[in-house]
């Protein structure tokens, strides 16, 4: 049913294509390639100082936990015909569903994890890991244990320059990324040339197609993987929240249908655009003090925000707040704002909209006020001032107003981003950790089987993978190069059917 619902939908017919790449990886390598071909696939070549995929040819890599769908199953591909030894560790069904071939299943809880992975670091003879989302509590772990076997670690994330880019990081990224933070470093650096930006699309529908999949298969398999490790809910109860979020979409797409054009209008240079953060964010939760002391995260920056701007914003003025389209099903913080416009008097002057177009939003604000989300950049690149409220990657002085909130509200017209640098900045953020392409819809004009336009030359081998080579005698039989022992510790043993290494 799925292979026929395949060709009329382009979703079914994803979801069919992860599938069956998962039951037979081989065969799809051997007819693409051709069975014994050596050959070599060449991308246009960036003068830019991310990592080249062919780096990586000859690692032993050990693939941690990746963004929802098939994104590390596609790139184990890649990495192998490269002839890198690629090992993967499934921490709950979500991941073992994208990824469940050549993979290991950790059953432990997260106070064992960083023993276990020591263990799998030594006996694997890891020499590099590649994760996704550096400040999740089991990524934590491997960072920890970087200086003790000299591993070097890559961190994917989403894209610091939206919507057509990912990020690649050695090491860590946003606020812990390594990307000077002076003006002068790239107003005197020479210009950096970027190869052409292909649009990746619209693709907000496979990442709830992938995240309802995750989500469906974490629940069945929760028997095999009984504790909890993941950073945020998972499982049956998560499905809630999605569906309250389709509904929301669809009740506020009507209740704010006339307020666009008001903002444009009557009110276009007159208000201050506050876009929230994901309420878990690892943003706000480790690079901004709105986390701590007792500050309450997204709820603690709104009433920071609201006091200042009651106090010191021209009375001509109003506060745009936009709620996260993925918190939508999660938080609703009406009650909050509605509360502190009364205690400040704001009534009138304090709007709370959901799903507005954002780019049209910060074209008719007067200024941008974030804690560090990556709007905050767009803003800038849209010529926007712009004040940070935390700690952020861009929050450089030509970029960002260098005042306190307080005075923003007052001055922020002084504060406009300065043309060259912002040109100058994007370019070297892009040709040093950015890659064009997202995680959850591949581009169809990439030989890569991860989907990104990971411009490089790529080396294309004979298909047996260091890994496993895998014959079609009796089936899909696999015969291992790589240790058969996974590593020990109690709530580790192997499970035939789930920790397959």
């Amino acid at each position: 049913m799925l292979k026929l619902a395949a060709r009329r939908f382009p979703e079914c017919a994803t979801v069919w294509r992860a599938l069956h790449w998962a039951k037979h990886p081989a065969d799809k390598i051997n007819r693409s390639l051709g069975r014994g071909a050596s050959k070599v696939s060449t991308l246009s070549s960036a003068d830019g100082g991310h990592t080249p995929l062919a780096a990586f040819s000859g690692k032993r890599i050990l693939l941690l936990q990746g963004p929802v769908g098939p994104f590390f199953w596609r790139l184990s591909r890649d990495l192998r015909l490269l002839n890198a030894t690629v090992f993967k560790i499934n921490f709950n069904g979500g991941d073992w569903f994208f990824y469940p071939r050549h993979s290991h299943a950790y059953k432990g809880g997260i106070e064992k994890w960083p023993d276990y992975l020591r263990k799998a670091l030594e006996n694997w003879k890891i020499d590099t890991v590649i994760l996704y989302g550096d400040c999740r509590p089991i990524h934590d772990a491997a960072f920890s244990l970087q200086d003790e076997f000299g591993v070097e670690i890559y961190t994917f994330e989403e894209g610091y320059i939206r919507p057509n880019y990912v990020t690649f990081e050695k090491g860590r990224t946003n606020a812990f990324s390594k990307l000077p933070r002076n003006a002068i470093h790239y107003l005197n650096s020479a210009d950096e040339n970027i190869p052409p930006e292909s649009a990746v699309g619209y693709s907000f529908r496979y990442l709830v197609l992938w995240g309802g999949l995750y989500h469906v298969a974490a629940a069945l398999l929760a028997p095999v993987f009984p504790c909890r490790t993941y950073h945020r809910g998972i499982g049956v109860p998560e499905l809630v929240p999605q569906l309250r979020s389709v509904w929301r979409k669809l009740f506020y797409a009507w209740k704010e249908r006339n307020i666009l054009n008001i903002l444009t209008s009557s009110r276009s240079g007159k208000y201050f655009l506050v876009p929230l953060q994901v309420n878990v964010d690892s943003q706000v939760r480790r690079h901004s003090d709105f986390a701590r002391g007792g500050r309450n995260g997204i709820e603690g920056f709104i009433s920071h925000v609201m006091e200042s701007f009651a106090r010191n914003a021209p009375k001509d003025t109003c506060l745009i707040f936009k709620h996260h389209p993925m918190d939508r099903g999660y938080h609703d913080y009406s009650a909050l704002i509605n509360k502190l416009k009364k205690r400040h008097q704001l009534n009138g002057r304090v709007e709370y909209v959901h799903d507005l177009h954002l780019p049209t939003l910060i074209n008719n604000a007067r200024g941008v006020v974030v804690i560090n989300s990556t709007v905050g950049f767009s803003a800038v690149m849209h010529g926007k001032p712009v004040k940070t409220c935390g700690n952020a990657l861009y929050d450089i002085a030509g970029l960002t107003a260098p005042v306190s909130l307080d005075r923003f509200w007052r001055q922020a017209g002084d504060f406009l981003p300065h043309k060259e640098l912002v040109s100058r900045y994007r370019k070297a953020v892009i040709s040093r950790t950015q890659i064009n392409g997202n995680f959850y819809k591949s581009f169809s004009n990439t030989p890569l089987k991860c989907g990104l336009n990971w411009l490089d030359v790529i080396p294309v081998r004979d298909c047996k993978e260091n890994t496993a080579t895998i014959s079609h005698e009796d089936g899909m039989r696999e015969k291992r190069k790589t240790p058969k022992s996974p590593p020990g510790g109690e709530n580790a043993g192997a499970v035939s059917r789930f920790d397959i290494l």
